[in-house]
């Protein structure tokens, strides 16, 4: 747990935000490589990731590092609710599906300049399932996290689909998403035409699925838009559970990194 507010280090862009979240995550790949151990990175879908997991594609390939011990651990997924009331992830086709984020925007990005035999194998991305919240949850916590990338909703603050007035004590389980979050969905994933579209359930890991399996955090935060994110995470040193994102106060080895406009300088 932070010791006061956490300082954030502050970039002038997004694109030297991510190279640096980057050099972060790369420099923990390679050393679990040269130790021979697997490696577990947590990592949320959308906008705020890309630049970081694009710098870290570049640095994967121009150092010809071997990822076949990279786990992508996903924070969250859509889901269903069948007129029965089951819950099941939504279709994996779906242009709005975080599993297809994991694919084509992650470990897609991450293998395109290496060898086959230094890629991240298929089976070692990982998505929450909506019918067995419960297992994914034993697993994170069986594997730990090496480093949980963490992004923050700019209206309600939410973490993965944790919206405000999500309990600190909540773990990986399916829950309903609020219209806020609902909203923020709506810029991430463009082509839904409406908030109607968006799905009302997601399964996801909670505030202390997060603060338990992490060993390291990273908050992401870019963009005008997040500039009262920025300020309501880097004043508190505790868990808001009116805004989730504060979890990272409570993380081990925590580090915020915004860019000017998040932090307002501009």
């Amino acid at each position: 747990m932070a010791l006061g507010p956490i300082k954030p280090v502050i970039f002038k862009t997004d694109q030297e935000l991510g190279e640096a979240a980057a050099r972060v995550i790369f420099a923990g790949i390679k050393d679990a490589d040269t130790k021979g151990e697997k490696f577990v990175l947590g990592c949320p879908g959308g906008r705020s990731p890309r630049s970081t997991f694009h710098a870290l594609g570049k640095m994967v390939s121009e150092n010809h590092q071997s990822l076949k011990h990279l786990y992508l651990a996903m924070m969250d997924e859509y889901v269903t609710k069948s007129l029965g009331g089951e819950f099941e992830n939504v279709e994996e086709d779906s242009h709005f599906s975080c599993r297809k984020f994991a694919f084509d925007e992650i470990r897609d990005v991450l293998n395109a300049g290496l060898a086959p035999d230094l890629q991240i194998p298929f089976l070692q991305v990982l998505i929450p399932d909506a019918q067995h919240p419960d297992e994914y949850e034993s697993l994170l916590r069986e594997l730990e996290v090496d480093i949980f990338i963490l992004a923050a909703g700019a209206s309600d603050g939410h973490v993965a689909f944790n919206g405000a007035g999500t309990e600190r004590s909540a773990i990986s389980r399916v829950t309903a998403l609020s219209d806020e979050t609902r909203e923020d969905n709506l810029h991430t994933f463009p082509n839904f035409k409406s908030r109607l579209e968006v799905p009302k359930f997601g399964v996801t890991v909670g505030p202390d699925t997060i603060a338990s399996v992490s060993k390291q955090t990273i908050m992401l935060l870019q963009g005008r838009h997040k500039q009262l994110a920025f300020q309501r995470i880097t004043a508190t040193e505790k868990y808001q559970k009116d805004w989730p994102a504060t979890i990272i106060t409570e993380c081990r080895n925590p580090l915020i990194f915004a860019d000017e406009a998040a932090a307002g300088l501009l």
